[in-house]
């Protein structure tokens, strides 16, 4: 049985001279919390990552999916998208959400992870590599970690690159990505998954393994800090 939520509310969070929605769930006992970024064209409402972040609170995990781009971004982005591939950009805002978390009461103490999609794993990467005392543990769920360029050889969280066995594109980019993560890492492929692992039981298989690493490398985390 899924913990009883104690937090689950939307919050407007300041980012770099903008307001950025976010929703965040705490279950009763939360021992860490993952912050989401989407992937290009998605937003926090994306039902591939919410099925990823309920699966998380019965890890007794807390989540905060939030939107990368405000909703006069968007409008344009579906224009010209001109905004999604903006890594740096994003990068920065996931930055300050993750300073806004650290600055909160009721999570303050938490491990953090990251879990990005498609072009927000860059984001990911590259915060990652910016706040490396703060993040312990990344998951990629299809994403693009090579768009995180020089950022990817800084990283020192435990990463973890899922990628659909079907997609054979993204899996070519993930490969070379593996190769120049310095630290911990692994890639683990989903056999007979596209990129958005719509086949029956692939998103499962994608919560599982994101459970199961978040639960190894942030777990540990909060161990290590414990009291004797």
């Amino acid at each position: 049985m899924t913990p009883r939520p104690i937090i689950d509310a939307t919050f407007t969070i300041p980012a770099r001279g903008v307001q950025l929605e976010g929703d965040l769930v705490l279950p009763e006992r939360a021992w860490g919390l993952v912050i989401f970024a989407h992937g290009s064209g998605s937003s926090r409402k994306s039902p591939r990552n919410r099925f990823v972040a309920e699966a998380l609170w019965a890890r007794g995990l807390g989540t905060l999916l939030f939107d990368l781009l405000t909703l006069g971004e968007e409008q344009d982005d579906a224009v010209d998208a001109h905004l999604r591939f903006d890594i740096p950009l994003l990068a920065r805002r996931l930055v300050a959400v993750t300073d806004w978390v650290r600055a909160r009461g009721e999570t303050h103490d938490l491990a953090l992870g990251y879990f990005g999609a498609s072009t927000g794993a860059a984001a990911a990467v590259v915060a990652a590599a910016q706040r490396p005392h703060d993040i312990r543990a990344v998951v990629s769920r299809g994403g693009r970690p090579d768009l995180a360029h020089l950022a990817l050889d800084l990283v020192t969280s435990p990463t973890l690159l899922i990628v659909g066995g079907e997609d054979t594109g993204v899996l070519r980019l993930n490969e070379d990505a593996l190769e120049r993560l310095p630290g911990i890492k692994r890639l683990s492929i989903v056999r007979g998954a596209t990129h958005l692992f719509e086949e029956p039981g692939a998103l499962a298989e994608v919560a599982r393994l994101a459970g199961d690493w978040f639960l190894q490398h942030l777990a540990s985390e909060v161990r290590f800090h414990a009291p004797m």
